[in-house]
């Protein structure tokens, strides 16, 4: 029983982690594009929306990776272009 119960605990903090490092990770993408490539900010207001609705939508990582991978997608696709 202890046992089932540290590894919920575990699963749940590796779920934290996780989910607080894709935050970072957007957060440094976003801030990148605003400060160094404001013509993209356009396309941030085109992405789907990540927050959860009034009707209570859970945020997941798999949203959440989405979310990071099509930014990076975006400003990828930009610098490449431009170079």
């Amino acid at each position: 029983m202890m046992e089932n119960l540290i590894g919920k605990q575990l699963k749940c903090k590796n779920h934290e982690d996780l989910e607080r490092d894709l935050n970072l990770k957007i957060l440094q993408v976003t801030t990148e594009i605003k400060d160094h490539y404001p013509e993209l900010i356009k396309f941030l207001d085109e992405m789907p929306v990540t927050v959860p609705d009034e009707k209570g939508m859970e945020i997941t990582l798999k949203n959440l990776k989405s979310y990071y991978d099509s930014l990076n997608s975006i400003l990828n696709n930009y610098i490449s272009e431009q170079a």
